[in-house]
């Protein structure tokens, strides 16, 4: 880069805020995870983060069409296998459905509150 240098007050707080940088933990574990290249975000990599980042939902899909699966037949034949088996799935997709809403609603929580506890007339 051409130009002038930093000033001494510029490189001081240049040198305060990597000091700051270097003590956050989470931040080096990110930087250091990070891969180069031209796309990152594609390849069987990306796949499988997404499938990780959204375990919950694939459990919640993948036990609603067991249950729906399981459904036909034990209706149709009135088997107790198959009718145990499909409660046993519906349960399962109603856990994983009940705690996908609750996640949601914590994040949406957490985007609305304020960021002081002041009240706007305090």
């Amino acid at each position: 880069m051409e130009g002038r240098e930093l000033s001494p007050r510029e490189r001081q707080i240049l040198g305060e805020i990597e000091r700051t940088l270097e003590t956050d933990g989470l931040l080096a574990r990110r930087l250091s995870t990070m891969r180069r290249g031209a796309r990152p975000w594609t390849g069987p990599s990306a796949v499988v983060a997404a499938v990780r980042a959204h375990r919950l939902a694939w459990a919640a899909w993948l036990a609603g069409l067991a249950s729906l699966v399981l459904f036909v037949p034990a209706a149709a034949t009135s088997s107790p296998p198959l009718i145990w088996g499909f409660a046993a799935a519906w349960v399962l997709t109603l856990v994983c459905v009940l705690r996908l809403v609750w996640q949601s609603c914590r994040r949406r929580a957490g985007r609305n509150a304020a960021p002081d506890s002041s009240g706007p007339f305090e």
